[in-house]
């Protein structure tokens, strides 16, 4: 769920304006969230209104509709903001892709030196994780095991293993100036940071 919150403060966040689930719900659609991150329209909902009974996000009112349910205006409070840098500095230091991909996807809202600070962490964790794997195969032997739990190992550590790899490209980007990120002025013409 963490992935989920990260993503609908985010972009409420980005509206810098009050917006509307439904609003909030095109956006990821648009962002083809649902093939990255288990982020469906009724969870969108269900995280909106948990933010908002939270105090993360403040509801301005709900307007009728003739067509279906009544829309309700949002907005990110200073508690929410306090909550999306927590749930932003978490993700990218985590090691479960939809939490990351949803970190990656608004990290351009850390300053730069946080981001690489965090994903050096991420990768070192990764790294961790893909080494501790490999140590447990020659644990595997014998005929009690299923027959596969080594096949498995291998598996879990080539994709830490590919995730290490891939952050480090991430942090050379990042590290070289490619994007645009909060505590960098804003060139005229182009969006501002998330």
């Amino acid at each position: 769920m963490s992935a989920v919150r990260l993503l609908v403060l985010g972009v409420v966040r980005m509206h810098r304006q009050p917006t509307y689930g439904y609003a909030v719900r095109q956006e990821l659609l648009s962002w083809r969230a649902e093939t990255w991150t288990n982020v469906k329209p009724g969870s969108i909902h269900h995280a909106l209104k948990q933010l908002a009974q939270e105090g993360s996000l403040r509801a301005l009112g709900t307007e009728g509709s003739a067509k279906g349910p009544g829309r309700t205006l949002y907005e990110i409070t200073d508690a929410g903001e306090a909550e999306f840098v927590r749930l932003l500095e978490t993700a990218l230091v985590s090691a479960d892709m939809e939490e990351l991909g949803a970190g990656i996807a608004f990290m351009d809202a850390l300053p730069r030196a946080r981001v690489v600070e965090l994903l050096r962490e991420q990768r070192e964790r990764s790294e961790e994780i893909r080494v501790g794997l490999l140590a447990m195969i020659p644990e595997f032997p014998g005929r009690h095991v299923a027959p596969y739990s080594v096949d498995l190992l291998e598996l879990w550590s080539g994709v830490f293993a590919n995730l290490t790899e891939w952050t480090g490209g991430l942090l050379a980007r990042l590290e070289a100036g490619e994007y645009h990120m909060a505590d960098e002025p804003t060139v005229p013409n182009e969006p501002a940071a998330g």
